[in-house]
């Protein structure tokens, strides 16, 4: 029997995939493109919505595991959140693929379609090591507040790493390429969809901390040693409008110096 070939409309998120792939599955359905209704794209092929099931998406989570491989289910997991062209495609490729071969289908790079998927989780996963470094907090009336700019969907993977690091501090992360920001408040947290936010204009205190930082910044680099070269490698130069090191704050109105803020050390 030959799989019909047809269009998912489904709602973006991780449990609606997952349903599109039971129900491809269920109808014998080959889908030749996936779209959510914000896509403006028009499908030759016939379009069919899906709604999300979360009982239908966890019956096909579990089998990622049993039928391939945990690492495989993982693979799959992380893959939904990268910047992958054609990225369901991708993955609904893969999951064929896996149901096929069963565990072998992990570990076959030779397969273009496991090799794809593995060099985009690759990239998301370089993309969040480098925003734990190049993330940078702003004091927002006690409330830490950074912006990113990744091509990833890389909150739902920094979270672990920051929510462990300020376990007690109010924070938010604002993912401006997604639209979405990691809220914490002392033990629970929220990743929510978040058209626009702005930073507003750093009080006093917080311009001496950036002052300072710069100064730091300067300080420490090493005027025979420069090399712009190995900078951007090392620090992509995509990261640096994010970076307070490369910032400058807009003008302090008259009256208002900035000077930063006395260290205590420890005696």
């Amino acid at each position: 029997m030959s799989w019909t070939q047809v269009s998912y409309t489904y709602d973006g998120s991780f449990s609606g995939f997952l349903t599109c792939v039971y129900e491809s599955y269920r109808h014998k359905e080959a889908p030749a493109a996936f779209s959510t209704p914000e896509d403006p794209r028009i499908s030759l092929y016939p379009e069919r919505p899906v709604k999300s099931d979360p009982a239908k998406a966890r019956q096909v989570y579990l089998s990622l595991a049993r039928k391939i491989s945990p690492s495989a289910r993982e693979l799959v997991t992380l893959g939904f959140l990268t910047c992958a062209e054609e990225r369901e495609l991708l993955l609904w490729n893969y999951i064929w693929y896996g149901y096929a071969r069963g565990r072998a289908a992990g570990y076959d790079l030779s397969d273009p379609r496991v090799a794809a998927l593995e060099k985009a989780v690759r990239h998301l996963r370089n993309e969040v090591h480098l925003f734990k470094g190049f993330l940078r907090f702003s004091d927002l009336d006690g409330v830490l507040a950074g912006e990113i700019e990744p091509k990833n969907r890389v909150l739902p993977l920094l979270r672990p790493h920051f929510c462990a690091r300020y376990p007690d501090e109010d924070f938010l992360i604002y993912d401006r390429t997604h639209r979405e920001a990691l809220f914490h408040q002392k033990g629970s947290w929220a990743i929510l969809p978040l058209e626009q936010f702005t930073l507003g204009e750093a009080k006093e205190e917080e311009r001496g901390y950036r002052a300072l930082w710069r100064r730091f910044y300067t300080t420490i680099s090493i005027e025979g040693r420069e090399n712009p070269r190995c900078r951007m490698s090392h620090m992509p130069k995509r990261y640096w409008n994010i970076m307070t090191e490369f910032q400058e704050d807009a003008p302090v109105p008259a009256g208002r110096p900035v000077s930063p803020p006395p260290l205590s050390l420890p005696t």
